[in-house]
């Protein structure tokens, strides 16, 4: 998957071998679309003044949704990218630019 941020090298892959499961893709933009509309929900109740913490519990389940679209995608990138790669024999660029990506991830 291409994830462009200035602070992120772009993803290497051709265009045309650059390729994830459908099925996958699908459940991952479904989820997304559900966090987003979510998140509508979170911007609704604050606008409403609601309790903050029935807010801050909205927020919490919010991160680990995307906790769990994180893990997805990085399933989907170590099946997908990482194994196309050592099958190609480009590994070591490829877990360099994994590597990068964990590093923001994970701070």
């Amino acid at each position: 998957m291409r994830y462009n941020s200035d602070s992120l090298p772009s993803h290497s892959h051709a265009a045309l071998d650059h390729v994830h499961d459908a099925q996958t893709q699908r459940k991952i933009i479904n989820r997304l679309s559900r966090i987003e509309g979510h998140i509508r929900g979170i911007k609704t109740m604050v606008t409403e003044d609601r309790h903050c913490p029935e807010v801050l519990i909205q927020i919490a389940a919010v991160r680990g949704a995307l906790d769990r679209v994180a893990r997805m995608i990085l399933d989907e990138h170590l099946t997908a990218c990482v194994g196309r790669a050592a099958q190609q024999g480009n590994i070591e660029a490829e877990l360099e630019e994994l590597k990068a990506a964990l590093d923001h991830f994970l701070r």
